[in-house]
């Protein structure tokens, strides 16, 4: 009887071997190929196996992390940007991390770049495969999920790393999930009372921001000026708004007369923001928006050297543009 189960035993653990064997050779689902995913520094084994999980790469992180223990390389995991272009299983998985084989290629998103700037960036680089090409920017939206029908400040600024011969769809639809998910956290921590109406209004209004500011530091009270603004009803006027409503007829010299050519961008003929978005919108610019200054300023000016001189009254205001910009 003794025997029997201890028989019974060992088969029970050769079973349990063999089943967990397979588990660790078996390919993983890849949530999309080519599939990117980035481990953080400093993380523990536990932290690292998380973020696998979180990433839609393992469905559960124990098993990943009973396997980094089995093998002993706990402290040989390497942080870094990682591309697979196929499925891989959880021991070529932890291959892959433990010697480092990260993704070589990028590609940076300049904050206040126009979307066409970013096409065009994207079109010239050597290493992505450009699905997109031929694609109008509607096509584009629709391949990558995407509900608006406007391209323009939908993508985050930042430097993104690909495997070579990606496509350039799949930039795209990080830059555009990146900004999803940093609008989305900055409207729910906002400020109260903001006239505002949604995350695409904030977004629009951080575009704004983001063009106008020469300086850092003045971000917060652009935004405050703009905001002071909205809530009085007043016209923005705002320059880069009516450069952008220009298209390619702006020449790099913005004129008087061009401050009267009504066009659907032009904050001093239409009171309110613009219609979309003028520009790729950094973090920075996004919580200015959210969380504008505490200021009566109505008015600023450039000073010349980047930084702006805010003025509550527009005697005030005509001063500083009389000492600036005559």
């Amino acid at each position: 009887m003794m025997r029997r189960i201890f028989n019974l035993v060992i088969l029970l653990a050769l079973l349990g071997t063999a089943v967990l064997g397979y588990y660790f050779i078996r390919p993983l689902s890849l949530p999309a190929t080519p599939f990117v995913f980035d481990l953080k520094q400093g993380h523990s084994l536990k932290g690292t196996a998380r973020e696998l999980q979180q990433a839609g790469l393992l469905e559960q992180d124990r098993p990943f992390v009973w396997l980094v223990r089995l093998l002993g390389k706990s402290t040989q995991l390497k942080a870094g940007n990682y591309a697979l272009e196929h499925p891989v299983s959880m021991l070529e998985l932890l291959e892959i991390i433990s010697q480092g084989k990260v993704s070589q290629r990028q590609a940076s998103v300049i904050e206040g770049w126009t979307f066409k700037q970013f096409r065009d960036a994207l079109n010239a680089n050597p290493d992505i495969s450009h699905d997109t090409a031929t694609l109008t920017d509607a096509e584009i939206l629709q391949r990558i999920g995407a509900a608006e029908t406007h391209p323009e400040g939908l993508f985050f600024p930042d430097t993104y790393y690909f495997s070579g011969g990606s496509s350039d769809l799949l930039i795209f639809k990080r830059a555009y999930q990146t900004m999803q998910k940093h609008l989305q956290q900055a409207w729910l921590a906002r400020a109260p009372d903001l006239p505002l109406q949604n995350p695409y209004q904030a977004l629009i209004l951080a575009s704004i921001v983001e063009k106008e500011t020469g300086t850092p530091s003045d971000r917060s009270m652009i935004a405050g000026v703009f905001v002071n603004r909205l809530r009085k009803g007043m016209l923005l006027q705002t320059d880069p708004t009516v450069i952008y409503g220009m298209g390619e007829k702006f020449d790099g010299n913005l004129r008087r007369r061009d401050l009267f050519k009504d066009t659907a961008y032009n904050t001093y003929t239409r009171r309110g923001l613009t219609p979309t978005p003028i520009a790729l919108p950094g973090v920075a610019a996004l919580q200015a928006a959210m969380h504008p200054a505490q200021t009566d300023a109505l008015y600023f000016v450039s000073r010349g050297d980047g930084s702006s001189q805010f003025s509550s009254t527009l005697t005030a205001h005509n001063r500083a543009v009389n000492q600036y910009q005559k």
